[in-house]
């Protein structure tokens, strides 16, 4: 007889990293699997309690933040429907306990690297039902690649399909924002809690598989061809996110040619940089009387470099 159980899987943030523990090669379920806190469970006060016991993190350092739609899973000698749960934490200070031997805090775009709980067992997507899961609680960032100097056009179109009068904005618990970094060419992110919802907005369920696509409604996005396979790592897209400083790669004793006002084209050896002011001061060495002068780092290029 196959009996019913109710569970969960509490998936903890500290910052922007995710806690995963593994569990023992001996566990009767999961064996040597990455997991988050499962347990089970009646109130908040008693999954955060969990929580604590299983990673030594203090209580009141744990904070319930939501919970996503469970999930039936075929265990085989049971039926179990998980519910995933969010979890904040306010310390990354973690010792496994009873079931779990190690854990690692890592990207939420490298889970796809980790065998999970859920994929060892007979179930359609198996392997990708930790991720799903985490998803319906937590984001992912996607990549829509666009066509070169359409990508602030595509973004605002995204933005008025999931903001305007259509179907599209039932998408909008799904779709949490819409990035375009300056400076990033040909991309655009999509921060969301699963692909599909991203592929259903630029008009592209199905992929790049004209097969899959047949016989669905869908109104592509111009210029916006496709959107990437797999979460990107936040750790790649940080730095385009990140404004540089307009001095960034300027270093004293550089060579630079001035690109704008009255010194055009003159050169100038650098003598000191000042990033919170974003100047440089440089001499003009071509001059018949050597000369300083201060400027923004943005009207200069480097020429050559210190060695």
């Amino acid at each position: 007889m196959i009996s019913m159980v109710e569970a969960f899987v509490a998936f903890v943030r500290f910052e922007e990293k995710l806690l995963l523990l593994r569990r023992n090669k001996s566990d009767g379920d999961f064996p040597a699997l990455w997991d988050g806190v499962w347990g089970i469970a009646d109130t908040q006060e008693e999954v955060l309690a969990r929580v604590a016991e299983a990673t030594s993190i203090p209580l009141e350092n744990l904070h319930y933040h939501s919970t996503g739609p469970e999930r039936g899973i075929d265990m085989g000698r049971s039926l179990v429907d998980v519910m995933p749960i969010l979890v904040v934490a306010s310390s990354d200070e973690v010792t496994p306990t009873g079931r779990y031997s190690e854990h690692e805090w890592v990207d939420p775009g490298k889970i796809q690297e980790y065998n999970c709980i859920f994929s060892n067992i007979d179930m359609d997507n198996a392997h990708s039902l930790f991720r799903e899961m985490y998803g319906s609680v937590g984001s992912f960032l996607y990549i829509v690649k666009t066509a070169i100097g359409s990508e602030q056009r595509v973004a605002d179109e995204m933005h008025a399909r999931l903001h305007g009068s259509g179907s599209l904005t039932a998408l909008q618990g799904d779709i949490m924002s819409i990035l375009h970094p300056t400076g990033m060419r040909g991309y655009v992110f999509v921060e969301s809690s699963a692909i599909y919802h991203v592929e259903k907005l630029i008009g592209r369920s199905g992929g790049r598989d004209p097969t899959s696509r047949r016989g669905i409604n869908q109104t592509p996005l111009k210029n916006a061809k496709t959107v990437l396979p797999g979460e990107a790592p936040l750790a790649d897209i940080l730095p385009y996110l990140e404004p540089k400083a307009v001095t960034s790669g300027i270093e004293v004793g550089c060579i630079v040619e001035i690109i704008t006002g009255a010194f055009k084209g003159e050169k100038a050896r650098i003598l000191s940089v000042s990033d919170s002011k974003e100047e440089v001061a440089m001499e003009l060495y071509d001059q018949p009387i050597p000369m300083t002068v201060n400027m923004r780092g943005d009207h200069v290029r480097v020429i050559e470099r210190v060695e």
